[in-house]
C-alpha cells in the first residue's frame, strides 16, 4: 500500500510545519479530508489556534474553533505523521541576501523526528538548489537516514496570496516535485486531495524552485516598470491613473499598478534569484534595477509628503502627519517586510512624527518589529496631512465627513491628502478644497 493510500485510509497522517499565512490554510485544508498535525515553534501562536483564534485571518475564528488539526509546539509529537510539508518563511538579512535559518531549522526539527519511508516536501520560497544541496543534507545529518532511500524529499513551492478571498488555496494550480518518479506521484497524489485546480509536474526540484522566484521577480519588475513612470508622470504633471486607465483598453495591457512593494513574496523572493545568479558570476541587470525602483518609493513618496506640505504653506516639522496603513497589503493583518515603513522612516528623517491608523495590522507585531503603537482612526483630529499608504476596505468606505473631522480646522486650506493606491475620487476631494496627490 501506497503512503497516499494509508494517508486518506487514515493509517498515516500529514504534518504541516509552520502555521502562518501559508502553513495554516494548508493544514485547514488537508484536515477536512484527513488527519493533520500542525507544528510550530511559537507556544503562543499555538495556543491562540487551540483557543479557536486565527491570528492570520487567513482562515477566521470560526473555521479554526471547527479544524480536527492536532496542535502543537512539542516536536517530538511529529513523529506521528509520515508526510511532512515545510511551510516557513525565508527571509532576507539587512544586506538583502537569503536568511535560510528558519527553513534550516525546520530541517533539523524535521530530521531529529522523521523516521524510514516518510516524504518531506517543502514549500518555503528558495533559490534553486536550496532543497537538494542545504536541507537534504541537513535532513540526512539529523536522521541518520539516507535520501532516495529511507525517505523521500519534495517541493511544492507556496502559491497563497495572503488576503485574497478569491483565488484561495484550492483554485491555483500547485507546482509539484520531487526527488523521483515514484515519490513525485505520491506528493502530487496528496496535493490533489485539497486542490481542486489540479497540480503540475516538473520534472526537478531545481524546476520548481526557479518558477517560484521568477514568477514573483517578474511581478516585481512589471511593478517596478509603473513605479517608474509614476515618477516621471509626476514630474510631468501627468495623471499616473488616468494612463493605466486609457492603456488598458487595449486587450493585451498587463493592468499593472504603481505602488509599494513589500511583503514576504515579492519585496523578498527576487533577491533569493540575484544572490544564487551573483554567486554563479551573473550579474543581473533587470531583476536588480527593479528592486532597486521599488525599494526607493517609500522615500519618493515622502519627499511627495514633504513638497505637498511646503506648498500648502505648512511648517514642516509641526506637521501632523496621518498614515493610514501599515500592512504590507490590502486586507490582510500581515506587517512583514512592509514598505510603509520606509514613508514612517523618511518623515522621521525630517523631524516629522506620523500617527499610525490600521484596523486589520497585527498591533503586536507592529509594536514587535517596527516599535509602532496603532491608533485608533476615530481618534485622529487636528492632521495636516492623510496619507492613505494601503487600500484597506475600510479606507475605502471613508466619505466627506470622516475626513473632515480629521482636519486641523474649518478652513480647507493647507489640507493634504496623499493617496498612494488611489482609492479616492480625486475630483469629489479636489471639490472639498483639499490638495491632492496619488501614485
Amino acid at each position: 500500500m501506497s503512503l497516499y493510500e494509508k494517508i486518506i485510509n487514515k493509517q498515516e497522517k500529514i504534518s504541516v510545519i509552520g502555521l502562518g499565512y501559508v502553513g495554516m490554510p494548508l493544514a485547514v485544508a488537508f484536515a477536512k479530508k484527513v488527519d493533520i498535525i500542525g507544528f510550530d515553534i511559537s507556544e503562543d501562536k499555538i495556543k491562540q489556534y487551540k483557543s479557536g483564534i486565527d491570528p492570520t485571518s487567513e482562515v477566521g475564528n470560526e473555521v479554526i474553533k471547527e479544524t480536527t488539526i492536532q496542535f502543537t509546539s512539542n516536536e517530538y509529537e511529529l513523529r506521528g505523521a509520515k508526510f511532512h510539508i515545510i511551510a516557513v518563511p525565508t527571509p532576507i538579512n539587512l544586506d538583502k541576501t537569503p536568511d535560510l535559518s528558519p527553513v534550516e531549522n525546520a530541517s533539523i526539527v524535521i530530521g531529529r523526528n522523521l523516521t524510514k519511508n516518510s516524504i518531506v516536501v517543502y514549500e518555503s520560497t528558495v533559490y534553486p538548489g536550496v532543497t537538494e544541496d542545504v536541507c537534504i543534507p541537513i535532513l540526512e545529518r539529523e536522521s541518520g537516514l539516507r535520501a532516495g532511500l529511507d525517505f523521500k524529499v519534495g517541493y511544492s513551492p507556496e502559491r497563497i496570496n495572503p488576503g485574497d478571498k478569491i483565488n484561495t488555496l484550492e483554485k491555483i494550480i500547485k507546482i509539484v516535485s520531487a526527488i523521483d518518479e515514484e515519490s513525485l506521484d505520491e506528493v502530487a497524489n496528496v496535493y490533489e486531495l485539497v486542490i481542486s485546480a489540479g497540480v503540475h509536474r516538473v520534472k526537478s526540484i531545481k524546476v520548481a524552485e526557479a518558477a517560484k522566484v521568477v514568477e514573483n521577480s517578474q511581478r516585481d519588475i512589471n511593478i517596478a516598470f509603473m513605479n517608474e513612470l509614476a515618477m516621471v508622470f509626476d514630474r510631468m504633471g501627468i495623471d499616473t491613473n488616468e494612463v493605466i486607465d486609457a492603456m488598458n483598453t487595449k486587450w493585451n495591457a498587463l493592468r499593472f499598478y504603481p505602488g509599494l512593494v513589500g511583503g514576504h513574496c515579492i519585496g523578498v523572493d527576487p533577491y533569493y534569484f540575484l544572490y544564487e545568479a551573483e554567486r554563479l558570476g551573473y550579474h543581473s541587470q533587470i531583476i536588480q534595477s527593479g528592486r532597486k525602483i521599488n525599494d526607493n518609493m517609500g522615500k519618493f513618496i515622502a519627499d511627495v509628503i514633504i513638497r505637498k506640505l511646503i506648498k500648502a504653506n505648512k511648517v514642516v516639522k509641526q506637521s501632523k502627519v496621518a498614515i493610514l496603513g501599515l500592512t504590507f497589503k490590502e486586507n490582510t493583518p500581515d506587517v512583514r517586510n512592509t514598505k510603509v515603513i520606509d514613508i514612517i522612516n523618511t518623515l522621521k528623517d525630517y523631524g516629522i512624527g506620523s500617527v499610525v491608523v490600521d484596523p486589520q495590522a497585527d498591533k503586536f507585531e507592529a509594536k514587535k518589529q517596527y516599535n509602532i503603537d496603532i491608533a485608533e482612526l476615530d481618534d485622529l483630529k487636528d492632521i495636516d496631512c492623510i496619507v492613505i499608504a494601503v487600500a484597506h476596505n475600510e479606507f475605502k468606505k471613508m466619505g466627506r465627513s470622516k475626513f473632515k473631522q480629521l482636519f486641523s480646522d474649518d478652513s480647507n486650506s493647507g489640507k493634504v491628502v496623499v493617496d498612494v493606491k488611489g482609492i479616492l475620487d480625486k475630483e469629489e476631494i479636489e471639490e472639498l478644497g483639499y490638495s491632492y496627490w496619488s501614485l
